[in-house]
């Protein structure tokens, strides 16, 4: 495979080296293209020596090959590492000015992007709109890593090791991970974290919602070969490395993401806590209380029911999509949270339903689960039960059967 590897101007260009050994070990030809300011810190021939390859950064060199464009088209998979704040900005608005943003608009490869920089950069509205803008466009954005950082600073914004680039990469270019894992080749989305929805500047309607068990499906798809979108509200757990995330904070702005990403997904699990209702409206400034002392009134509006949308956008395109929802349950005097779960099933139309009794101790935060998995083909419910991680596992590989069976029926 022919990997165009892309290199930023930040101190951890020198991490960029160790991951272009990493691949030329596995076998694949690597094709370094820095910027001018990558050179700034680790220069020409040490690219030169790691790759066997002719380095340049400018589009006037090689003209007689058209260069500029060539490394683009003839690129299996292209690698940005470290992706700084001003090359983010520089590929999300199609800028043209040197040969690596050159060869990110000619090629049609999967691209990925490992970002690394300070941490208040990183968090800029500017530079996350610009990873919104990326991911729009079909590149994967890795979530850096939360560590030390130049200096005596500390916090999230430190670049992913080389390996986890490298497993991210290949994973994305089909060509590692788990290439015999039960996932192999396909596209999993997962919905994970507790949506919420602003009453005012300072105040929200929320839920308990962790998001610890969304992302453990997230990591063990991951693990089981696949290439993960996670789509993630509010979480109380860092996102696993080496899956793509795309952050959403209201349930309609969890609706969206959903939505795009479910276009091109094989399998989508919506393991989000998504709030029921929000408020009709949002106040502007924070709400006071009366002088009279008179309680507020509060209007709320139903949110858009994301599961059902996403079964009849599946069973309208006839895509062969597996959909599996999650239903957190109390249950009441009358009736017990399975028999909930049940009705759920019926009235959402996805393939399975995983059902968990919840509460204030139970479940939310917690790093042990039980989960109920019911089926719409009335295939007899199994229990997950033990770590989240152990029952997201039990979970990916009861996706993987029913997906060689939808694969099959196909």
């Amino acid at each position: 495979m022919r990997i165009v590897l892309g290199i930023g101007g930040g101190i951890a260009a020198y991490k960029a080296a160790l991951l272009l050994r990493l691949f030329t070990e596995s076998g694949h030809t690597v094709v370094p293209v820095p910027t001018e300011a990558a050179l700034r810190f680790v220069g020409a021939p040490t690219w030169e020596a790691l790759s066997g390859q002719r380095v340049s950064t400018d589009v006037f060199d090689r003209v007689d090959e058209v260069n500029h464009v060539h490394q683009g088209q003839a690129a299996d998979l292209v690698v940005v590492a470290p992706a700084t704040a001003d090359l983010l900005a520089r590929a999300a608005h199609g800028h043209a000015d040197d040969l690596l943003t050159t060869t990110l608009l000619a090629t049609r490869a999967p691209v990925l992007f490992a970002p690394a920089m300070h941490t208040e950069m990183w968090l800029n509205p500017a530079v996350q709109a610009n990873v919104a803008q990326l991911r729009a466009h079909g590149h994967t954005v890795l979530e850096p890593a939360d560590g030390r950082l130049t200096g005596p600073d500390s916090g999230p914004g430190r670049l992913p090791e080389p390996e986890v680039v490298r497993d991210a990469a290949l994973r994305l270019a089909g060509d590692g991970g788990a290439p015999d894992g039960p996932l192999a080749g396909t596209r999993v989305l997962v919905s994970a974290g507790g949506t919420r929805e602003p009453l005012d500047p300072v105040r929200f309607l929320g839920n308990r919602s962790s998001g610890k068990q969304g992302v453990a499906i997230a990591a063990a798809a991951r693990d089981a070969g696949a290439a993960v979108t996670l789509v993630a509200a509010h979480l109380e757990t860092p996102v696993p490395a080496g899956v793509e995330v795309v952050h959403a904070g209201t349930a309609e702005q969890l609706r969206r993401a959903c939505v795009r990403a479910a276009a091109r997904a094989d399998v989508v699990v919506m393991a989000a806590a998504v709030a029921d209702y929000r408020p009709a409206r949002i106040a502007d400034a924070k709400l006071k209380k009366a002088e009279d002392g008179s309680n507020p009134v509060l209007e709320l509006v139903r949110n858009p029911d994301i599961l059902k949308e996403l079964v009849d956008l599946r069973n309208t395109a006839r895509r062969r999509q597996l959909l599996v929802g999650f239903a957190a349950e109390t249950g009441d005097a009358e009736t017990d949270p399975l028999t909930f779960g049940r009705r759920k099933l019926v009235r959402k139309g996805c393939d399975l339903l995983a059902v968990n009794h919840v509460g204030e101790n139970l479940v939310f935060g917690q790093d042990t689960t039980t989960l109920t998995v019911l089926s719409a083909a009335g295939a007899p419910e199994q229990v997950l039960e033990g770590s989240k991680t152990d029952v997201a596992r039990g979970l990916v590989a009861r996706i993987a059967q029913e997906l060689a069976g939808v694969r099959a029926g196909a």
